[in-house]
């Protein structure tokens, strides 16, 4: 699970990894999961790639940055299910692509946890 955010989002996204981490999905936040020395582009494309599922946290900060954009274009050519989860925005704002998609507003968060719960494959 990929969670793509702005980085003054990082709170806010700390929070919906460990929502997301206690179904016993594995997430990958860039701030944590690269270590220094890493090279940032090629971490972040191979964490799309071994993705089934980004969650895109959509604020009115992430919507205008490049890098946001850019991981929700990646994982839309990889065919990677994308879900969008707003905090105070509205539809007009979202990236075309992910217009015609189910998105969540944060307050509803739960109900994407509760959908979450069925795809998720806990290790044995």
């Amino acid at each position: 699970m990929f969670l793509s955010h702005a980085t003054s989002d990082k709170w806010l996204a700390t929070l919906l990894c460990s929502k997301i981490e206690e179904l016993g999905a594995k997430t990958f936040r860039d701030d944590r999961d690269i270590d220094g020395g890493e090279d940032i582009p090629d971490a972040i494309r191979a964490a799309i790639d071994n993705s089934d599922e980004m969650v895109l946290l959509l604020t009115p900060v992430s919507v205008k940055r490049p890098w946001v954009l850019m991981e929700a274009g990646a994982a839309w050519q990889r065919g990677i299910r994308i879900v969008a989860v707003l905090q105070h925005i509205q539809i007009e704002p979202i990236p075309s692509m992910l217009k015609s998609k189910k998105v969540y507003d944060l307050n509803e968060f739960e109900l994407y946890l509760d959908e979450l719960q069925s795809r998720v494959k806990v290790a044995p």
